[in-house]
């Protein structure tokens, strides 16, 4: 069992143990990246350390599927561990100039005075970069696609629009990835050399970590390779964190409200990646980051995918994943109505076996779970609309990007002609969880889907939660925003079509 972690920046080979990997990537990246003789590589900024602003942002490449290129993508450094980056290759602002000159991302933000005061500017550029490296299309990058792109990157100069314009100058064809700057096979080799065993570093059962006794060893370090390593070492240890995205980890270890001892980290087990279509049901595996369920969710769930467009940020996206949304249990997580009235079951998995959770069981109360010790999430099970369902998903927060929901609802209505055959509706932001609304369900159910239905369905609604007041809006706030989204409803399945989609 390999006792290091071996990642590589900006092409320089890094192998870590001890304090080092348990580290935030942008301390890392900023601390010399482990050496006090080492350059610091300050461009990478840490503003918020929430992963809200972008400062940060770093490309990271990992092996593709077809394990002859590295797939670039960006993310969060602040919120990422040096225990994620096995087998990985970062690639910082640093890291994108050749021979001393600007990349094209850099010299198109100069020449459109995309830079103020210049803290935001290696993440807008990173930023930009990643969209190359992502980029299937020919010819410049478009507007719509710049904004959705850049939706995780804050300018507190307010220079987007010359930031927009140093991204039209980019055009995807021209500009080279990282990969024509850093040949992937010398990192492939070496990757494909240390095998796709598990990975212990700095175990509890010892203080001799790297020749010297500590007192308080660091975080011990634990990624397995398959699904039983996983549930074995989980039953040994069930004070370990489980981590896959760390997104909301991050936070909590920057805020100092989390210090974990030990965690397990799951993006290497196989078995937790399926992202697939089974006997007419969307089965999600646990590690399966956010970025694949909105592109798989584009054309087979495309409520879903609008929804899921404005969860975080594509930076966040690359790294989070829905089980780490749902076992975070907020009753303002913006996937989990969706599950609620799809009827999603999730698989858990211990060394005594497997068991099926209906999602509405799982959550017990604020914060509380249907989850023992030793078990872990490896996938949910979630069946697609029938052909007569109309889905419509709906967050409504004060900002359109990046931020946390007021209120968040689902409905689903099964219709035939003009009846409404079955109805299934979810909010959440009202209570301690997300809740079903059976009475409003109840009154839908069997009539004609009006408008005056919907809105009647409206006011019962409203009667069926309990909204608090806090700093994203009061409670008649919220009440009134839940009465109001079903009339929306209705405009956007029955009315005049003007409204769209599934934001508020």
């Amino acid at each position: 069992m390999r006792n290091s972690l071996v990642f590589y920046v900006n092409g320089d080979r890094h192998e870590v143990r001890g304090e080092a990997a348990g580290r935030t990537l942008s301390d890392y990246l900023r601390g010399g990246c482990g050496s006090p003789t080492a350059e610091r590589l300050v461009g990478t900024k840490i503003a918020c350390a929430e992963g809200d602003c972008g400062a940060c942002t770093v490309l990271v490449g990992k092996t593709a599927p077809s394990g002859d290129r590295l797939d670039y993508q960006t993310i969060d450094a602040c919120i990422a561990f040096i225990y994620q980056l096995d087998r990985r290759h970062v690639v910082t602002v640093e890291g994108l100039q050749e021979d001393s000159r600007l990349a094209p991302a850099q010299q198109a933000m100069v020449d459109c005075h995309g830079s103020q005061c210049g803290f935001c500017t290696p993440g807008f550029v990173m930023a930009l970069q990643g969209l190359v490296e992502e980029s299937d299309d020919r010819g410049p990058l478009a507007d719509e696609t710049l904004r959705l792109g850049l939706s995780g990157n804050l300018c507190r100069c307010t220079g987007y629009s010359q930031i927009l314009d140093a991204g039209k100058r980019l055009d995807p064809a021209r500009v080279d990835s990282v990969a024509k700057q850093y040949d992937p096979a010398p990192m492939l080799a070496d990757f494909a050399a240390l095998g796709d065993g598990p990975v212990r570093v700095n175990p509890r059962d010892t203080h001799q970590l790297n020749g010297h006794a500590t007192a308080a060893p660091p975080v011990e370090v634990f990624l397995p390779s398959t699904l039983p390593e996983l549930v074995e070492f989980r039953a040994d240890n069930p004070d370990a964190k489980l981590v896959s995205g760390a997104t909301d980890v991050g936070v909590q270890f920057n805020h100092g409200k989390l210090a974990p001892v030990a965690v397990i980290s799951t993006t290497g087990v196989a078995e937790l990646q399926h992202l697939e279509v089974v006997d007419e049901e969307l089965v999600i595996g646990a590690a399966v980051p956010w970025s694949r369920v909105e592109a798989f969710a584009k054309h087979e769930l495309p409520a879903y995918h609008a929804i899921l467009t404005r969860f975080g940020s594509p930076q966040v996206r690359h790294a989070g994943t829905l089980v780490g949304n749902l076992a975070n249990a907020s009753p303002i997580a913006d996937s989990i109505p969706f599950h609620y009235v799809a009827g999603s079951t999730l698989e858990l998995a211990s060394v005594g076996g497997r068991r099926d959770v209906p999602i509405e069981d799982f959550y017990l109360g604020y914060k509380q779970l249907d989850l023992r010790p030793d078990e872990v999430i490896i996938a949910v099970r979630t069946p697609l609309p029938a052909e007569n369902v109309q889905l419509r998903l709906y967050k409504v927060s004060k900002r359109r990007d990046m931020d946390i929901s007021t209120v968040t609802t689902a409905f689903w209505l099964e219709l035939e002609g003009d009846l409404c055959a079955g109805a299934r509706l979810a909010a959440g932001g009202v209570g301690p969880t997300v809740v079903r609304l059976p009475r409003a369900e109840e009154a839908l159910i069997g009539r004609p889907l009006t408008l005056e239905a919907m809105r009647v369905a409206g006011r019962i609604a409203r009667e069926e939660i309990t909204p608090i007041s806090d700093v994203r809006g009061g409670a008649d706030y919220r009440l009134q925003l839940v009465e109001n989204l079903f009339a929306k409803c209705w405009h956007e399945v029955r009315g005049n079509g003007i409204l769209t989609g599934s934001s508020g």
